[in-house]
């Protein structure tokens, strides 16, 4: 997807939910995010190329999540435009934005075990059990499996029936779907059963606190050992950890 900032807020029904901020952390500005999780006390990290497409950039990266520290990094060749990232009982999948491949990649060593034809844009990538879900920039999301990354199932993402397009970064939290909106400031929680959106994180007072000029709000991951969430975005040179306050997430 393109890097500019644009857009105004999508309407929608379901409600904001109370958040409040935990903790400010540093992040790399030179990164523009397109994917984040967490494992085994580190970030995977999966960056795109920005301006121009194919100028080398994309890669995937080991970072302190305290620190914001670049622990190891493995570069993506020009042209590819690496996109979403998560990990699936022990590997880590990786998107490219259009060039039809999604890659295995060892979690620790950062080394590709294989390159698995994909037939669709890449944007966001999460995990519900044993399967992949995937966003491609609409308002669908489609669950994989891993072995063939054959569909098995898909819902359009709907807010009181209207669909929500953009679905790019994607996290699954207790349940529930975490999807960042390209050029929306604020994060969907999605029901996978049905696509509905049972309310809205409006992560939009976090800009105040960037200490230089910024692109989209994109990087969602859950802290496992506290169960909060960490979020940036694409060279952002913050990344900030947030928790959702009890009244939050009630489906409608």
């Amino acid at each position: 997807m393109s890097a500019v900032l644009a857009a105004a807020p999508i309407a929608g029904a379901a409600p904001s939910v109370p958040w409040r901020l935990v903790d400010t952390r540093p992040h790399d500005p030179r990164a523009f995010t397109q994917g984040l999780v967490s494992y085994k006390g580190v970030l995977l990290e999966s960056t795109g190329d920005c301006c121009p497409a194919g100028s080398g950039k994309s890669s995937i990266r080991r970072v302190d999540p305290r620190t914001g520290r670049v622990l190891a990094i493995r570069r993506i060749p020009a042209p590819v435009w690496a996109e979403g990232v998560t990990v699936l009982r022990g590997t880590a999948w990786q998107l490219t934005w259009f060039d039809g491949v999604a890659y295995r990649v060892h979690p620790v060593t950062l080394r590709q075990r294989a390159a698995v034809r994909y037939g669709r844009e890449g944007w966001g990538i999460t995990v519900q059990g044993r399967r992949l879900v995937v966003s491609d920039g609409s308002a669908v999301l489609r669950w994989l499996q891993p072995r063939n990354l054959r569909v098995t199932r898909r819902v359009v993402v709907r807010d009181e029936g209207r669909p929500v397009r953009r679905l790019n970064e994607l996290e699954m939290i207790g349940g529930t779907i975490w999807a960042n909106v390209w050029t929306d400031d604020r994060i969907a929680l999605v029901r996978p059963s049905d696509g509905v959106v049972t309310g809205w994180v409006d992560l939009s007072s976090l800009r105040g606190r960037l200490g230089s000029p910024a692109d989209v709000l994109n990087g969602i991951a859950r802290d496992p050992v506290t169960g909060h969430v960490l979020v940036t975005g694409k060279n952002w040179d913050r990344m900030f950890v947030i928790r959702l306050l009890p009244s939050a997430g009630a489906s409608r």
